[in-house]
């Protein structure tokens, strides 16, 4: 125990970068030959081995790169083959190893090359990836610069922490788009990218094709302002501007009218007081015709909720702003296909404020 804080470190390093090297390369090899791989079963067959072997005072245990891929390329496919290497490198560690003492390491060396020829083979994916995905290129180039200059446990640790990086960058900077319906058929696509799609007249579809969450879902908000095609916010200050100053000339008329019918009460004869229709029923609220203010060229927005997965606390705050801004411009605002049903109702601060009208 007086060694554990001296090796657990490196102990940790080994054992990470052992199992990452066990399971991609039997995860290149599933792939060249059409079978799986259980990552549950490697880790416990990995694990027991260390652990049991650890108290006979035995090296920890991983995959050969090399050998692997020289079995492979000679046609093993069972472990008899791996048996028949093992005594082949017993029988040269006991009785032929003196034999190569005088090698040069440099001779040595250009063996294993030769034996990793197939893994050099994978820099031919630099092209595929450049044509289909460049984030995902950028991680390639990215993790073979980190584990060649940094070692392999360090390079290991900082590829897989900019592997998170990129998908955050994703769901941060998702596409969205305006969805309109392509004639006589259900199916509903972007109306930049399909020209056959037509928006429904007075609705706007709008869809992320991102989950939101707390990291995106302002930027969610922002893109359905912008893809309205309207500024909600400047209309709705537009509109507080203009209910300040109605207000305003309300009170104006009301003292006005209560000093006239002071005056007509001080003087002689009957005070006749005339109700018009405005004062002898309850005031309306102005509406933004009413107000003289533009009007949205549509009613209603729905929401494309099919590729969300959850919804979060601050997701759910941002919502809400939603359906109150656009509730402002008298616009409706529902929720369509969405698979967490439950979690919105839960939060709704008024019955029917996310209204599902479509599940997938």
């Amino acid at each position: 125990m007086s060694y554990f804080g001296q090796v657990v470190g490196n102990a940790f390093a080994i054992a990470v970068v052992g199992y990452a090297i066990c399971i991609s390369l039997g995860k290149i090899f599933a792939l060249k030959h059409g079978y799986k791989v259980d990552s549950n079963q490697e880790l416990i067959a990995l694990g027991l081995c260390n652990f049991l072997g650890g108290f006979f005072q035995c090296f920890a245990i991983s995959c050969s790169m090399s050998r692997s891929l020289v079995q492979e390329s000679t046609g093993g496919n069972s472990q008899v083959a791996g048996v028949i290497a093992s005594l082949v490198i017993l029988v040269t560690i006991l009785k032929i190893g003196e034999l190569f003492r005088d090698l040069p390491k440099a001779i040595l060396a250009a063996i294993i090359i030769v034996n990793l020829k197939g893994m050099f083979k994978q820099f031919n994916d630099l092209s595929t990836l450049w044509k289909s995905n460049k984030v995902d290129l950028l991680v390639w180039v990215v993790t073979f610069i980190a584990t060649l200059l940094l070692n392999l446990d360090i390079g290991l640790a900082a590829s897989v922490a900019f592997g998170l990086l990129t998908v955050i960058f994703r769901t941060q900077l998702p596409h969205y788009s305006i969805l309109g319906r392509i004639s006589d058929t259900d199916v509903y696509r972007d109306v930049v990218e399909y020209e056959m799609a037509q928006e429904v007249p007075g609705v706007k579809i709008f869809r992320s094709s991102s989950t939101i969450y707390f990291a995106n879902v302002e930027l969610y908000a922002e893109a359905l302002k912008k893809k309205s095609g309207i500024d909600v916010d400047r209309l709705i200050e537009k509109k507080k501007k203009a209910l300040k100053k109605l207000k305003k000339q309300q009170k104006k008329l009301e003292k006005e009218k209560a000093k006239k019918k002071k005056n007509a009460g001080d003087g002689p004869g009957l005070a006749v007081i005339e109700l018009s229709a405005g004062e002898s029923s309850a005031p309306s609220e102005p509406t933004l015709r009413s107000l003289g203010l533009p009007q949205p060229s549509f009613s209603a927005v729905i929401l494309d909720f099919s590729p969300v997965s959850f919804v979060d606390t601050v997701s759910i705050k941002i919502l809400k702003n939603i359906f109150r801004d656009f509730r402002e411009i008298e616009v409706d605002v529902f929720i369509a296909s969405c698979p967490g049903e439950g979690v919105l109702q839960s939060h709704e601060p008024q019955p029917g404020m996310a209204s599902p009208l479509a599940h997938s």
